[in-house]
């Protein structure tokens, strides 16, 4: 971090809420935007979470990619959802190994 760079406590980010409001998000859980979101008036993380979930993202993905704890990008996304800004992807059931490594990846990175 630079001194330019302002440090932002997580729960700024998410008004102070550890609990998302949908539950069964889980890090795995597939997420991609509706074509309105990006003229929807969302500020910081929420505007860039639907710039990268132009295509199909994880939680995991979205917290590697925004450098955000796992339970505040859960928070986040979840408000998403529920505006209708996110949708969730259909769950095939299966896991597929690569997607298993990517996400494990992601982690570690964090």
């Amino acid at each position: 971090m630079t001194d330019e760079d302002p440090m932002v406590r997580p729960f700024m980010l998410t008004g102070g809420r550890t609990q998302p409001v949908q539950d069964g998000l889980r890090i795995e859980t597939q997420l991609y935007a509706v074509p309105a979101a990006l003229s929807a008036p969302l500020r910081f993380e929420a505007r860039r979470i639907v710039e990268l979930c132009q295509l199909p993202r994880s939680i995991a993905d979205l917290s590697a990619a925004l450098g955000a704890p796992l339970g505040v990008v859960r928070v986040i996304v979840a408000d998403l959802v529920a505006e209708g800004y996110l949708l969730v992807g259909n769950a095939s059931g299966e896991i597929s190994t690569a997607l298993i490594e990517r996400i494990r990846d992601r982690v570690r990175a964090l």
